[in-house]
């Protein structure tokens, strides 16, 4: 194991609970190459040669060093066994869990940073984005299957962030079958989802409770799912007693598998459509729908491209905001991690203000609690989630 000495006072980062340290942060002289060198584990010392932690090492990456404890202890098939039971059982703990349709490990917030494990029914899917878990994703995963019983497991290390690590990309079978197409349900609504080629790990269950949160909003609604994806806002809505729902993707084969997830659950009230969000609600007339679902893409993965997003929100929300009828319910969401509670917010409000109407805020929530916020590290809070009444 490396030993990696830090400028002075950087471990402060470390103590404040946030897990990441820079190559910036690193000291750096003429003897002193262990910073370079190509190893998975690195012992993080402070400037003054005190113990901080221990951490998963790439010094190709701006990220250098990610933590994995801050105690000094051995790092090896047991201490990876220990953290993923400690991930899975957490996720035990919440009240009617259903592991069946759950992340089970979300990277940083359970120790094990740059890892994505989700479950769908009886597949993992997983997610390895840095080079140093991926000296350790085989006795981690491993000891996923052992913890939950499930033997097939599919690989989508598949990220853009693996070029920045310097790791190729990888979508393929990791143990057991995996079909085409698999099957799980998530709040009683049977999906179908393309683990293989589908968006990240298939299907996006943070929203897992926030899908549920809409029931008693749309009983007897007209309502429109924007950017619906593989229908998911959509047939919850038809679920919980719409009377009309519209679901609308840009993509043809996210439509084509949101007819199916319909078929699947036998709604006779639900058409999807292929069509830009943004023309397609430029198109429609107000009054149309009594609920309007906004759930779009990041519209920035980089802080300077922060008020390009903010200016993409504020249009489609205040498209959404003059089609609604008065009393009509808006329900908007953000996964930009850039784009905090606050801009969020003063966003909705500056679209309030030009479509002239009134905005009252009935629920504001985040990602599901499979998803859990590292305090110290805002990078883990990235889903804002608001349901409001446009008077």
């Amino acid at each position: 194991m490396l030993n990696i000495t830090l400028l002075p006072d950087k471990e402060k980062r470390i103590y404040g609970g946030h897990p990441w340290i820079f190559k910036s942060d690193i000291a750096r002289t003429a003897n002193d190459s262990d910073w370079r060198a190509e190893a998975p584990l690195a012992r993080v010392m402070t400037s003054r040669g005190k113990f901080a932690a221990i951490a998963l090492h790439n010094p190709a990456s701006q990220i250098a060093l990610r933590v994995i404890t801050q105690r000094d202890e051995a790092i090896d098939e047991a201490f990876f066994g220990r953290k993923v039971h400690a991930a899975v059982e957490f996720r035990r703990q919440f009240r009617h869990a259903d592991l069946e349709s759950c992340r089970l490990i979300y990277a940083e917030s359970d120790g094990l940073p740059a890892l994505i494990c989700d479950r769908f029914g009886d597949v993992i899917v997983f997610q390895s984005m840095s080079l140093g878990i991926e000296a350790y994703k085989r006795c981690i995963i491993d000891a996923v299957t052992q913890e939950t019983g499930v033997r097939n497991v599919w690989e989508r290390s598949d990220a853009p962030v693996r070029n920045l690590e310097g790791l190729p990309m990888v979508s393929a079978l990791y143990a057991g079958e995996v079909p085409d197409m698999v099957d799980f349900q998530e709040n009683g609504v049977k999906f179908r989802i393309d683990v293989k080629n589908g968006q990240k790990t298939g299907y996006f269950l943070d929203q897992k409770e926030n899908r549920a949160a809409i029931a008693r909003y749309v009983q007897d609604s007209r309502v429109l799912d924007c950017f619906t994806h593989v229908g998911s806002f959509a047939l919850h809505a038809a679920k919980y007693g719409a009377a009309q729902v519209v679901g609308v993707d840009i993509s043809d084969s996210a439509v084509a598998m949101a007819e199916e997830n319909c078929r699947l659950n036998g709604f006779d009230n639900v058409a999807f459509e292929t069509a830009n969000a943004f023309d397609y609600l430029r198109n429609l007339s107000a009054g149309q729908f009594d609920v309007i679902i906004l759930d779009p893409p990041a519209f920035t993965k980089t802080r300077g491209a922060l008020d390009n997003a903010l200016r993409g929100y504020k249009e489609i929300n205040l498209r959404a905001m003059k089609l609604l009828r008065g009393g009509g319910i808006l329900v908007t969401c953000s996964c930009s991690q850039h784009v905090d509670g606050a801009a969020f917010g003063s966003m909705l409000h500056a679209a309030a203000r030009d479509a002239k109407v009134t905005l009252r805020v009935l629920d504001k929530r985040g990602a599901a609690p499979d998803h859990p916020v590292l305090m110290g590290a805002r990078e883990t809070e990235y889903l804002k989630f608001w349901i409001c009444d446009v008077g």
